[in-house]
């Protein structure tokens, strides 16, 4: 049996180091402000996964904002932990601001992460088979008698769009309205509608 070399990469490691250093302090933080049991050992987990949810979000292209706000919020309360366990609380005398910020982090991290999952934007299906849409060619330039080649991913997702837009509107979709939809250059836009 062949084995994978395994290799041992410095970055990883560290990282790993790291987040297991970081996920402690933040379960001693919120075992400090009155969390016991799984309660204090989800608030790492919710914390964490806050932020790569956002780094995702940064990482995809689209809602830069959103990405950059609900990370910048999750990275608060790592950092705030971290430092806040490093001498700086006596937890056995906990502040009554703390508790409540702990008390009131599960409803801003699943705000946060309800944001940022449903105002995701629209990837294309991996595989999916989508009814076939009417598409209105636009006025504003003549279609290109050979369209370039399109990924056959993007033309199942535009016809998945084309879809929802007729259901919605009663009428086919038009490629301005396809372009807007899908994010795409003219060009491309018109060439996914001569597929369509």
């Amino acid at each position: 049996m062949n084995r994978l070399p395994v290799r041992l990469d410095a970055v990883l490691v560290q990282a790993l180091i790291a987040g297991a250093l970081s996920f402690a302090h933040l379960h001693d933080l919120a075992s400090a402000a009155g969390q016991t049991g799984w309660k204090a050992w989800a608030y790492p987990v919710s914390v964490d996964l806050l932020m790569v949810a956002a780094w995702r979000r940064l990482r995809s292209g689209g809602g830069k904002k959103a990405g950059w706000c609900w990370f910048l919020v999750a990275l608060t309360a790592s950092l705030g932990a971290n430092v806040a366990t490093a001498g700086l609380l006596d937890p056995n005398a906990v502040p009554a601001w703390l508790r409540i910020l702990v008390a009131g982090w599960p409803a801003v991290a699943f705000l946060g992460g309800t944001l940022l999952a449903h105002s995701a934007p629209q990837r294309p299906p991996d595989l999916m088979d989508l009814p076939e849409t009417p598409v209105q060619p636009s006025a504003e330039a003549p279609p290109n008698p050979s369209p370039p080649p399109v990924p056959a991913a993007l033309i199942d997702h535009a016809r998945k769009v084309a879809t929802e837009h007729h259901a919605r509107t009663g009428t086919p979709i038009d490629t301005p309205t396809l372009r807007a939809r899908l994010g795409v250059p003219a060009p491309l836009a018109e060439a996914i509608a001569a597929h369509l």
